[in-house]
């Protein structure tokens, strides 16, 4: 595979993985606040959540491999999972890396839920919060199509969309479960 399209397989899979990151997010938001109708009971949120999840690491897997891969810049494999020693741009590279390994903690535990029972899944799950949050900031920072427009509405919209989830989560409406 040439260089070039390695990058466009690596940018693509970054703005796919952040698209699917934020609908894990705003699924696992509806979830907490028990939305369901008798069409689309809760198991089939949950589940849909959970492959969307999935998915989002997959494509994250694939753009943090193309980057690896491609000598357009010098990045390792480590430098991938552990933040900031990354020789390109290591405090940008590295908060994706910290992106990752959120994500990474929030579905382990999850596969161990069983095993840890629900207050310590729960609390480890929180962090899709910040894994969001840096693939946000990772995205914007170090993004090579951050500031072309097509891009700044796709990232407008994640922002939109987890922010109002957010605020719907935690505090947003009457009778909305808290915390």
């Amino acid at each position: 595979m040439s260089s070039t399209t390695l990058w466009y397989v690596d940018r693509a899979a970054g703005v796919v993985s952040l698209l699917l990151l934020t609908a894990g997010v705003l699924l696992g938001v509806a979830s907490a606040l028990r939305v369901h109708t008798p069409r689309w009971p809760r198991f089939a949120l949950a589940s849909l959540h959970r492959n969307v999840a999935l998915l989002a690491l997959a494509f994250g897997v694939v753009h943090g491999g193309t980057s690896v891969v491609d000598d357009y810049v010098d990045i390792g494999w480590v430098d991938a999972l552990v933040p900031f020693g990354s020789a390109y741009s290591p405090v940008w590279t590295g908060v994706g890396a910290i992106s990752a390994d959120l994500m990474l903690a929030v579905l382990v535990t999850t596969a161990l839920r069983r095993r840890l029972g629900y207050s310590t899944w729960r609390s480890v799950h929180m962090l899709a919060y910040g894994c969001w949050g840096a693939a946000v900031v990772h995205s914007v920072a170090i993004g090579t199509d951050a500031r072309l427009a097509w891009a700044a509405v796709i990232l407008a919209g994640c922002v939109g969309a987890f922010a109002g989830a957010v605020s719907l989560r935690f505090g947003g409406r009457p009778g909305a479960q808290r915390a």
